[in-house]
């Protein structure tokens, strides 16, 4: 599904992984960077939602492409299983053919099935890793190996969690996540692009309980849960070019 819009000045553009439903926190940074001028590539991945309990959101990507069209963007959505290690270098192969070179890589997929130290299968735990820090991973190496850009123009944005407890193989695999993005900060400076962690906190997507969100709500500072818009606006900020002297952060 591909769409596109002339626009006076060319729009650079990004490609942001895990985009699966619109209520999601992929959703919302597309959307927002579509309305700041980029064109985007997304990534879905229909048989994880599958298995989640909110189930496959009929014709989400379809809306998404829509959204962001009506934005002025390009768009191409990419369904993609991260858990295989070919799948970043394909992703990269279609997103280049269709929409041209990716200035932007923004990492919102993941992997997050709840289990603790006792509990946790060594198949689930194989695969967070194989998802959440290995592909993390080669998408940075492949993004790496192809960025063409003007220096100071790269960005890497990945989301991340110091959730573990409870949470094992996931948060284990965003800290893995968390070290590959502080090596591509230094690893690919020499190309000027930056490279950065968000960590959005917990975020109500629709995937809590309401004894969950009530819980959530009592432990954070402020007393209110996050939304796709407040990790939005964090990589908005990071994508943006003025926001080249901040590479580095976790």
């Amino acid at each position: 599904m591909t769409t596109a819009h002339e626009t006076d000045v060319p729009r650079p553009l990004a490609l942001v992984t895990g985009v699966g439903r619109t209520a999601g926190i992929g959703a919302g940074i597309a959307s927002r960077l579509a309305a700041d001028g980029w064109n985007v590539a997304f990534t879905f991945w229909t048989p994880y939602d599958e298995r989640m309990t909110w189930g496959v959101e009929p014709g989400a990507t379809g809306a998404i492409t829509e959204a962001l069209a009506a934005h002025g963007a390009a768009t191409a959505a990419v369904e993609a299983d991260l858990s295989d290690p070919d799948a970043p270098a394909s992703v990269f192969d279609e997103v280049e053919r269709r929409l041209g070179a990716v200035t932007a890589l923004v990492m919102c997929h993941c992997e997050s099935v709840d289990s603790g130290l006792l509990d946790t299968t060594v198949e689930s735990f194989d695969r967070h890793f194989a998802v959440n820090a290995r592909a993390t991973w080669l998408l940075i190496r492949e993004y790496g190996r192809r960025f063409t850009g003007a220096h100071g123009t790269g960005r890497i944005v990945a989301l991340t969690s110091d959730h573990t407890v409870g949470n094992l193989p996931y948060g284990a695999s965003k800290g893995a996540l968390d070290r590959i993005t502080l090596a591509a900060a230094h690893e690919l400076s020499h190309l000027g692009v930056t490279a950065n962690a968000v960590n959005p906190g917990p975020v109500d997507t629709g995937w809590m309980s309401a004894e969950l969100r009530e819980r959530m709500v009592g432990l954070t500072p402020l007393g209110r849960l996050g939304t796709p818009t407040t990790p939005r606006t964090w990589c908005r900020s990071c994508a943006r070019h003025r926001a080249s002297g901040s590479t580095g952060s976790c």
